[in-house]
């Protein structure tokens, strides 16, 4: 059963936020198959500043191992 966290930087609309988990769900559905039924979604809001202390190198960097795309930046 699928689980997707996305975490972002704070802003984003409810509105926005339910078509990121719709289009997330779409997509893994095209690529690893199940029905709508077997996904999950859960969106986090966080500053930049936690962001910058706790998400990227937590997250991000602390979790190479299972990190299938890098950011771009660096912080």
């Amino acid at each position: 059963m699928p689980h997707f966290q996305i975490k972002l930087l704070e802003g984003k609309t409810e509105e926005q936020k339910q078509a990121l988990a719709k289009e997330v769900v779409k997509a893994a559905q095209k690529v690893i198959g199940y029905g709508d039924e077997s996904y999950s979604v859960s969106i986090e809001d966080f500053t930049f500043d936690d962001w910058k202390k706790k998400v990227y190198p937590n997250d991000i960097m602390g979790k190479k191992d299972v990190l299938y795309k890098e950011p771009g930046y660096k912080m």
